[in-house]
């Protein structure tokens, strides 16, 4: 009897030795996504969530591309993930004090992502729309990671918000008082160079050519590229919070400023070598972020001199 039970009992034993392997990576997945700490798995499974996230209201997703690619003005758009995914790298330590505790803050806010997206597709708003959908993606990312990377990770959550295109009114409104700022400035630049140029309203005239501020340089298009560069190196930086208050408040000064230095050039290849202007124009806008960063950090730098604290610990290079 024993003799028939061991025969009986080997083929059960091979038939669980052959499933064990195919259950095994299953089995270690579910125990690392209900491990009380975050791993790569989780971060895996949370870029899956958003990419359906996006895919659910992809419509919205492509306008904004789409608005992006055409308008020039929101091209800041395309930096906004990379700034993004640069302070999560920064702050990727933070993920092994995180635990995926009150998951449900994430479908919470996939809902009220949703009924905004919705409310702005039917009553036509368009900001409502696009905020919505970037809602949804940040709901489903925080349903597998939970609360705590909403707190610790916030700065890169939040700079998201620029991936909203501008809406028109709010664009108007801000770009009149910076042309007419930027065509006073640039004025007084070329008049100091020694190049006769004349402005009214927002118009420059230069060896008999008129250049109208917003078609050669129109200051919006800088100055939320340059909010984000200001955004990315104050969270970057462990700074005191006063200071980063401070960085993004002399953010659009520094876009107005860089805008001129690159403004003086363009408005004289304007009016001395048209051939030059188009070429110049396209690709003079992006040599302006890395002057921004140096200025922002001439601020830092211009502190410490005045032995004013500016970091909430001491770093090693300061030691």
């Amino acid at each position: 009897m024993s003799d028939i039970t061991a025969v009986i009992a080997q083929p059960t034993a091979g038939n669980a030795a052959q499933a064990s392997p195919a259950r095994a990576p299953l089995s270690r997945l579910w125990m690392q996504l209900s491990s009380d700490r975050l791993g790569f798995s989780h971060v895996v499974f949370a870029a899956v969530m958003g990419a359906l996230g996006i895919l659910a209201l992809l419509p919205a997703w492509m306008d904004i591309h789409h608005i992006a690619a055409k308008d020039e003005e929101e091209s800041h758009v395309f930096l906004v993930p990379l700034v993004a995914l640069w302070l999560v790298w920064v702050r990727r330590t933070r993920l092994r004090h995180c635990k995926p505790s009150f998951r449900l803050i994430g479908p919470l806010i996939v809902a009220a992502g949703w009924i905004i997206s919705m409310v702005g597709f039917y009553y036509g708003i368009q900001s409502f729309w696009h905020g919505g959908a970037v809602i949804v993606m940040i709901g489903c990312v925080l349903s597998v990671l939970g609360k705590n990377v909403l707190i610790r990770f916030f700065p890169a959550i939040a700079v998201l918000v620029f991936l909203v295109p501008v809406p028109a009114r709010v664009r108007l409104g801000l770009s009149l008082p910076l042309q007419s700022w930027t065509a006073q400035i640039t004025q007084k630049g070329l008049d100091a160079m020694g190049l006769d140029a004349e402005v009214t309203n927002n118009a420059l005239r230069i060896n008999g050519q008129p250049v109208n501020v917003a078609e050669a340089c129109n200051g919006l298009r800088m100055v939320f590229s340059l909010i984000l560069v200001s955004y990315a190196f104050g969270f970057t930086m462990p700074l005191k919070n006063f200071v980063r208050f401070l960085i993004l408040l002399a953010s659009p000064l520094v876009a107005i400023f860089c805008n001129v230095i690159r403004l003086l050039p363009t408005v004289w290849l304007y009016g001395y070598h048209r051939w030059l202007f188009d070429g110049f124009h396209e690709y003079s806008g992006w040599a302006m972020l890395p002057l921004a960063f140096l200025m922002l950090y001439g601020i830092i730098a211009t502190l410490r001199w005045a032995m004013i604290p500016v970091t909430q610990y001491t770093l090693a290079s300061q030691g």
